[in-house]
């Protein structure tokens, strides 16, 4: 049986592990450690960064996911962002992230005005199960630019 709880310090390995093996797997990215692990535990030093959640079955972590919060002016409220979805192999396609999300879907509704993600275009196995789940394709698309790191 699936467990879905908020992740806590002591599962920051975890986490930058999921991390580092979900960049490998969708954009063959090998994540710097030394960038990674302080972004992850950034979460836990700032509640309004967001948080994490953990899915367990037997005890072992077999998934997790992070949430993080944008304002919305035109709503007057904040969408929850569901970012750093993993689940690890042998537990695909069983329920876990079903039951994250579900568990996202039940917070969202008490503390949000609605939750978005994004996937990457060519990912189709992560975007029918999003559609299953009853999310659909949004009207807008996304553009980015990157910028130098401020000094911390």
């Amino acid at each position: 049986m699936i467990h879905i709880r908020k992740a806590t310090r002591a599962d920051i390995n975890s986490l930058v592990d999921f991390n580092q093996r979900m960049a490998f797997e969708t954009e063959e990215k090998q994540l710097d450690d030394a960038v990674l692990r302080p972004g992850v535990t950034g979460v836990f030093d700032n509640d309004s960064r967001g948080f994490y959640l953990v899915a367990e079955d037997e005890q072992q972590i077999v998934g997790s996911l992070m949430v993080t919060y944008e304002w919305s002016d035109w709503r007057n409220g904040n969408f929850w962002w569901i970012q750093s979805v993993y689940v690890i192999p042998s537990a695909r396609r069983t329920g876990v992230y079903k039951a994250l999300y579900e568990q996202v879907k039940a917070l969202a509704a008490r503390q949000a005005i609605g939750y978005r993600l994004y996937v990457e275009k060519n990912n189709h196995i992560a975007q029918a199960t999003y559609r299953s789940l009853g999310m659909s394709v949004c009207e807008y698309d996304m553009y980015e630019a990157m910028s130098a790191k401020p000094e911390q």
